[in-house]
């Protein structure tokens, strides 16, 4: 079993996508003002010379946006092109925690997808495609552009977004999430969503001496709640899972429940424990929609062994989740069983990927 070293943690790099008006700017604008310590940086790709949207953004990260301009990012540049820009944003130095790229409304998503994962950064990793939908408008760009249909199926998640200003909104969904192939797909007002939908939130004072979002933005926050919105409310946009485990998991049965997990669960991670499979690994798990991938790396000298995943998603059966997570715990001590790890090292990257 092969023993690699542990190297720094990669950091995700989520494409924000949508036809134009959409609402991706006021979304990731959202995430910046609730981003608590979590240090965000952003490509942003406007369609034209003046770069209105990377305007629209650069007063909250100042130094981390890049901005490209007078042309769609998925045509503009290839895959070594585009690893230059997230080199300017995944130094350690700049402390960057994700990377969202912000699309024009004019992009391709599968090409932008396609591109970072041919990505050559051993910094960077995918995480996940999200595109966002103007409820009010959904029908009128579907006639316009039917290939929101092929956007929709790509995505890993959907925002439907403008809810308050669509005349039937439960249809909006329901046709939404009928085009959606395993996406979780979440209703939201003035591009609020929950942000761990996106990324893991660090606590506003793990970053001493540096000003949150948060605090930035307080005033907004304030006049929001006098509104009387609920935007307080987002927990009740999706649902979520915390499994632990001090048994091991049988790894064929971890795929088999992998393959099999249900539409609307868009993020698993954490750490898995196949036990006498790899005594000196513990796998990192990192699923975005159908997007899987396992990262073994040597366990803490002083660490207790134990699976510990988190499972967000919309819609989806929690109890259903924890009770086939259970069906795949084995403390049974496997014989010679060379094949049982090969469903998960499909999904690791090799050494030479990774260099």
């Amino acid at each position: 079993m092969r023993q690699p070293s542990k190297g720094p943690q990669q950091i995700p790099v989520v494409v924000l996508a949508g036809f134009l008006g959409s609402g991706k700017t006021t979304l990731l604008n959202h995430l910046l003002h609730r981003s608590g310590g979590t240090r965000i940086g952003a490509i942003v790709n406007d369609f034209g010379a003046i770069e209105i949207d990377a305007l629209a953004v650069a007063g909250a990260l100042g130094d981390s946006t890049v901005s490209l301009g007078n042309g769609c990012l998925c045509c503009a540049v290839d895959s070594s092109e585009l690893d230059a820009y997230l080199e300017r944003l995944a130094r350690p130095d700049a402390g960057i925690d994700v990377i969202v790229i912000e699309a024009s409304g004019l992009a391709e998503p599968q090409e932008l997808v396609r591109m970072l994962l041919a990505s050559e950064h051993p910094g960077v990793v995918y995480g996940g495609l999200v595109e966002v939908v103007d409820a009010a408008e959904f029908d009128a760009t579907r006639a316009r552009h039917p290939e929101i249909d092929r956007h929709l199926a790509l995505a890993d998640l959907v925002v439907v977004n403008k809810l308050d200003r669509a005349a039937d909104a439960e249809r909006v969904l329901g046709t939404v999430r009928g085009l959606t192939d395993h996406a979780a797909v979440v209703p939201a007002t003035y591009g609020r969503i929950d942000p761990g939908f996106l990324f893991d939130c660090r606590p506003s004072q793990e970053r001493v001496g540096q000003l949150s979002f948060d605090d930035l933005h307080d005033r907004d926050r304030d006049r929001d709640q006098d509104r009387g919105d609920h935007e307080g409310h987002l927990h009740t946009q999706y649902d979520s899972l915390s499994f632990a485990s001090d048994v091991p998991l049988d790894p064929r049965r971890v795929i088999g429940f992998l393959d099999g997990r249900p539409d609307g669960l868009y993020r698993i991670k954490g750490y898995v424990d196949f036990g006498a499979y790899d005594t000196v690994n513990r796998y990192a798990v990192h699923a975005v929609g159908p997007f899987l991938r396992f990262y073994p790396e040597p366990w803490p000298g002083d660490e207790v062994r134990r699976t510990q995943l988190v499972l967000i998603g919309s819609g989806i059966d929690a109890a259903a989740l924890e009770k086939d997570l259970r069906a795949c715990t084995s403390d049974a001590p496997h014989t010679a069983d060379e094949h049982g790890m090969w469903g998960v090292l499909r999904y690791v990257r090799e050494p030479e990927e990774a260099a």
